[in-house]
């Protein structure tokens, strides 16, 4: 037991367990995304030295308004969005035990995007935005309910889950783009520029909406580590050892779905950040459910923010959506899996 770190609340009742090394990792991981947050703040149409950025982090600088309304918004909306997303590929990937298993691959993605579109286009002038993340996840669980039905023939199989949900999300593309043609030329404008995956013109009201929905929805998905580590060895172990895994499933499921929902409800769809962060996550912690989502959350950011800071400096005076860098390296990954796992495609 001397490579892991426990802690325990009084009489057991609850307990987290840490890979020491994985802990070190974690450190490190945070470490490098305050740095990459730092750089974010610092880089764009006007480059404001670090120097300036610690001064308006600890008090007051002459970047001020710079710093605190228009950049600080959007680096934390990009940190949220990637660790819901990231967290969301990795309950995603264990539940269906698929490597191919992502938000926006399955579909959810695209479900959420028909409930974010549609309160754009027909509810955003009579309620309040606020209500923006309930409709994205709204869709996103109707979807996903959908998906799951079509899915099922004696059980849901993960490959059929995937092919149905890659389906499904065309479908919703599809509705999605009808929507845009047929409205106004400013909604339309609007929703395009939200369909391709943007952090531009993120605001504090949209943060402050969104900061509390992705931090507990990630730290009641730590909760469920016991479970998730048991089911590990097998349904039938983990039913053997009491555990309730249908019910556990279904609400790991439903984390699932709420975390990517809320997660594009602001910033649109930004592809392939919840298959690649939970894939790098393996790579380099200890197998724990703990360890995964803090690696996944903080890897999730990290792309985000990483693909905002170069979508807004690389083609200045042009402000590129980050979902175009997060597709352009998501998608040859995603081809890599499909060819590791051919064999297991064709059986």
């Amino acid at each position: 037991m001397g490579e892991f770190f426990t802690i325990r609340s009084k009489g057991d009742q609850f307990s987290l367990q840490f890979h020491k090394r994985s802990l070190y990792i974690l450190i490190s991981l945070m470490l490098v995304t305050f740095i990459v947050f730092l750089i974010s703040l610092s880089a764009g149409s006007s480059y404001i030295p670090l120097g300036a950025v610690f001064q308006e982090l600890i008090g007051e600088s002459e970047h001020a308004f710079v710093l605190n309304e228009l950049r600080m918004p959007r680096v934390v909306m990009g940190f949220l969005v990637g660790a819901g997303l990231g967290v969301s590929g990795l309950i995603l990937q264990g539940m269906i035990r698929n490597p191919l298993g992502s938000p926006d691959i399955v579909g959810v993605t695209g479900g959420a995007s028909v409930g974010a579109v549609l309160f754009i286009v027909f509810l955003l002038g009579e309620m309040s935005v606020n209500w923006l993340p309930l409709a994205s996840i709204m869709g996103a669980a109707v979807t996903t309910a959908i998906i799951y039905l079509l899915s099922w023939k004696n059980g849901v199989t993960p490959m059929r889950l995937i092919l149905i949900g890659i389906g499904i999300s065309a479908l919703t593309n599809a509705i999605v783009t009808m929507f845009m043609v047929s409205s106004e030329s400013a909604i339309a404008s609007k929703v395009y520029l939200w369909l391709t995956g943007s952090l531009y013109g993120a605001n504090w009201q949209e943060v402050t909406i969104l900061l509390p929905i992705i931090l507990t929805l990630i730290f009641i998905s730590i909760f469920f580590t016991g479970v998730v580590d048991v089911k590990q060895l097998g349904d039938d172990v983990a039913t053997g050892m009491g555990v309730r895994v249908q019910l556990f499933r279904f609400l790991l499921l439903a984390l699932s779905v709420a975390l990517a929902g809320a997660a594009v409800s602001f910033a649109g769809g930004i592809a392939f950040v919840g298959l690649i962060a939970p894939h790098i996550a393996r790579l380099i912690l200890h197998n724990s459910f703990a360890n995964l989502v803090v690696g996944s959350a903080l890897i999730g950011s990290l792309i985000v923010m990483g693909a905002d800071i170069i979508a807004r400096t690389a083609f200045l005076p042009s402000d590129i959506p980050a979902g175009v860098f997060t597709a352009g390296i998501g998608a040859p990954f995603f081809i890599y899996l499909l060819y590791r796992n051919r064999k297991v495609m064709s059986e």
